[in-house]
């Protein structure tokens, strides 16, 4: 996490999401490949070349669910997504969420985390609404003999059903999310002990920017934890509600959508009725940098 940190701290905070599925490519384009996955894993690399040479992300998060849908070539699709984000200095996040317990838990951490597992990543997401002994077999592999991974936790998701738990009040006061939070905190304690010189912890927290009231809450509530900031722009979410989460210890947000089918919208594309894989690549590239420079101008005119 400290490494995801400095770079976007250097690029600044955009996270690429590549949830990409198929039907978000031009048929121009799907065409000319022998299956829709390898269609998309042509697009992330060429969309991950470009941010990664513009500087203009410090990580892409990819959602497995997308890949999985695609079967076994959507899975290879997947790990060299992966190797691609790692190769062009990026910081990968596997958008996973696996939240089970005791030894299936273990076995998605090894899974995802292990050395040399086909799926190895730098950072996943976790669930721990199932309970926190979810998230001890996971952070197990944040551990510096263990290579040093990292996990984001949901905390405050992005999507309207989170009032449904999270958002829920409990007897002995306070929210879930605010339990939740507490353990992240006690968590990231532990870690503070093992990596005295970094100024992150390898434990962050998932918190989307859909709703302007408790975004200062949270940060406030949790100054020392980098944020996963989902919920920017396709779904609504405004660069001031992110740029409030960025204060502190900072974070990256997530744009998938925006990114990923900026084509569509894209003025230099007007007119065009067969665009390429290099045109739609160049949009999304445009599409990252004009993010960047939103995120980065809200920051700026809260002072943060």
């Amino acid at each position: 996490m400290e490494q995801l940190k400095e770079l976007s701290e250097k690029n600044g905070p955009l996270c690429v999401g590549l949830d990409t599925d198929p039907s978000y490519l031009p048929e121009s384009v799907l065409k000319n490949f022998p299956s829709p996955a390898d269609a998309v894993l042509a697009y992330n690399k060429e969309i991950i070349a470009r941010v990664a040479s513009e500087k203009s992300a410090c990580c892409c998060k990819i959602q497995i669910a997308y890949y999985e849908a695609m079967g076994l070539s959507g899975l290879k699709a997947y790990k060299e997504t992966i190797k691609a984000v790692k190769d062009a200095g990026l910081i990968a996040i596997s958008d996973i969420k696996r939240g089970d317990i005791a030894d299936t838990a273990k076995a998605y951490a090894r899974a995802h985390l292990g050395r040399g597992s086909d799926f190895e990543t730098d950072i996943i997401t976790v669930n721990p609404y199932m309970g926190f002994d979810t998230l001890k077999p996971f952070s197990e592999y944040a551990k510096a003999e263990n290579g040093g991974k990292a996990m984001f936790v949901l905390l405050r998701t992005s999507n309207p059903g989170m009032v449904d738990i999270e958002q829920e009040e409990l007897k002995s006061g306070g929210r879930v999310l605010d339990k939740t939070g507490a353990e992240l905190e006690r968590i990231c304690a532990q870690f503070a002990a093992e990596y005295p010189s970094q100024k992150c912890s390898p434990v962050g927290a998932v918190v989307g920017c859909t709703e302007e009231s408790d975004a200062r809450l949270l940060r406030d509530a949790h100054p020392n934890i980098f944020f996963l900031i989902p919920g920017y722009g396709a779904q609504g979410g405004a660069a001031r509600i992110a740029a409030t989460l960025l204060d502190k210890a900072g974070g990256t947000v997530n744009s998938s959508r925006g990114i990923l089918c900026a084509w569509k919208k894209d003025q230099a594309l007007e007119g065009k009725n067969a665009p390429t894989l290099a045109d739609i690549a160049d949009a999304a590239a445009r599409a990252a940098k004009a993010s960047t420079e939103d995120l980065l101008s809200a920051k700026k005119a809260l002072g943060i």
